[in-house]
C-alpha cells in the first residue's frame, strides 16, 4: 500500500471490484469484480481506495464462480486483510475504453433521474448491480423508498445519458396505491 500524491476526484474514478474478506493466513484478499472479465481488475494498473489517498498493486492468484483471490501490496498477514473487508477499488476512468455512443458504464447511470413512460419523475439511480439473474437498478423513490428494477428493455426501454434520466416501464403491482391495496382487502 502506498500514499498517492493527489486522490481523485469521486466522478473520475470507476469502481472495478470489492475485497470481500481475507483468504488464507499471508494476507491475500477475495475480491468480487466489476469488470466484464474478472482479472481485468488488475489489468488497469494500481488500484486506489475511494478517497484516492491509499494505493494496492493487484496480483491476481486465482479466479473461479465466487470472486478472485488476489495480493494486494501492503496487505500482509490475515488481520490486515480482514481489516480492508468491504473496501472499493478505484481506478482513473481515463484508463477505461471509450464506449460507443449505445453502451455506457454502471457508474454512468448513478445518480441518474428516473422517469415513468409519461415523463414523471419516481427517483434516482442508486446502484446498478448484478446478484446472478441479471443486472438490477435500485432506484431511491420520491417518496423516500427503494426499489429495485430489472435491467431489461421492457422495464427500462430508455437510458438517456445526455439528458441524465433513465425511463422505466415498471410491472403495475411496483406503483401500486396503498390505500388501493386497503379496500380491496377490506372488502374482500
Amino acid at each position: 500500500m502506498t500514499k498517492s500524491s493527489e486522490p481523485l476526484k469521486a466522478d473520475k474514478q470507476i469502481c472495478v471490484g470489492t475485497v470481500t474478506g481475507p483468504h488464507g493466513l499471508k494476507g491475500d484478499v477475495k475480491i468480487k469484480s466489476f469488470t466484464e472479465n474478472p482479472r481485468d481488475v488488475a489489468a488497469f494498473g494500481p488500484v486506489t481506495n475511494k478517497s484516492g489517498k491509499q494505493t494496492f498493486n493487484v496480483s491476481v492468484i486465482s479466479a473461479n464462480q465466487k470472486g478472485l483471490v488476489a495480493e494486494l501490496s501492503g496487505v500482509r498477514g490475515r488481520e490486515a486483510a480482514e481489516a480492508i473487508r468491504g473496501l472499493d477499488l478505484y481506478i482513473p476512468r481515463d484508463l477505461l475504453p471509450e464506449l460507443d455512443k449505445s453502451e455506457f458504464y454502471y457508474s454512468d447511470l448513478i445518480g441518474l433521474r428516473v422517469e415513468d413512460i409519461n415523463g414523471e419523475v419516481v427517483g434516482v439511480v442508486i446502484l446498478i448491480d448484478n446478484y446472478g439473474a441479471g443486472e438490477i437498478m435500485e432506484v431511491n423513490l420520491k417518496d423516500g423508498r427503494m426499489e429495485m428494477f430489472q435491467m431489461s428493455q421492457e422495464v427500462v426501454p430508455e437510458i438517456d445519458l445526455k439528458n441524465g434520466r433513465i425511463v422505466v416501464n415498471p410491472p403495475t403491482e411496483v406503483f401500486v396505491d396503498e390505500n388501493q391495496d386497503r379496500e380491496v382487502t377490506e372488502e374482500g
